[in-house]
């Protein structure tokens, strides 16, 4: 009964007119942050621009999340092409967002549910997935470049949970989640 509620509060999430807004300003800040990334070698590079996605899934569930994920990857394809167009790819996002709004929508966020989140979200989208559809488009072969790809994964999947608590939990403290969601509850009892 619970896991239904969640999806169903979910779903109500993208009924609220602060919550596209907001939506709207966690992809621009997607694309602002696409362009940040630090580099550590030819195949690891920490990029940013997928934490404002995980947000939306964390404060909109994975209803919501999973919905924003598949027109952002659309809209950031329109806006940057890089290859050609591949649905796999978006569904990928999509799969993505509904794991992570899974495991962090009106849950505890801890470091052990950002792990095991971020591993499955490794494992079955970046690596298996995503390795399919680069062989599938390109013909690489899945078992040539499997390995280096769940090396990379590998490596990524602590740095990236890290990041990703550390800045929550900063986000948290400084009361901006909270302020958010007092903000929308106000705003949704004017309406009523």
């Amino acid at each position: 009964m619970e896991k239904n509620n969640r999806f169903s509060q979910s779903l109500q999430e993208m009924k609220k007119v602060p919550v596209i807004a907001a939506c709207a300003m966690f992809a621009a800040l997607g694309f602002i942050l696409e362009s940040v990334a630090i580099d550590l070698g030819p195949y690891i590079k920490i990029g940013f621009s997928g934490i404002p996605n995980q947000l939306v899934d964390l404060l909109f569930g994975p209803i919501t999340g999973t919905l924003f994920a598949g027109v952002l990857d659309v809209v950031k394809y329109f806006i940057h092409p890089s290859g050609p167009f591949f649905f796999g790819f978006t569904f990928n996002a999509m799969l993505a967002a509904f794991i992570y709004g899974w495991f962090y929508y009106k849950k505890p966020l801890t470091l052990g549910r950002v792990l095991i989140a971020k591993g499955i979200v490794a494992l079955i989208v970046n690596v298996i997935l995503n390795t399919l559809w680069l062989d599938m488009l390109y013909g690489k072969g899945f078992m040539a470049i499997l390995p280096a790809r769940a090396l990379k994964n590998l490596i990524m999947w602590p740095i990236d949970s890290v990041i990703f608590f550390t800045l929550t939990g900063i986000l948290e403290k400084t009361g901006i989640f909270r302020s958010f969601r007092t903000k929308i509850v106000c705003i949704k009892k004017i309406n009523a």
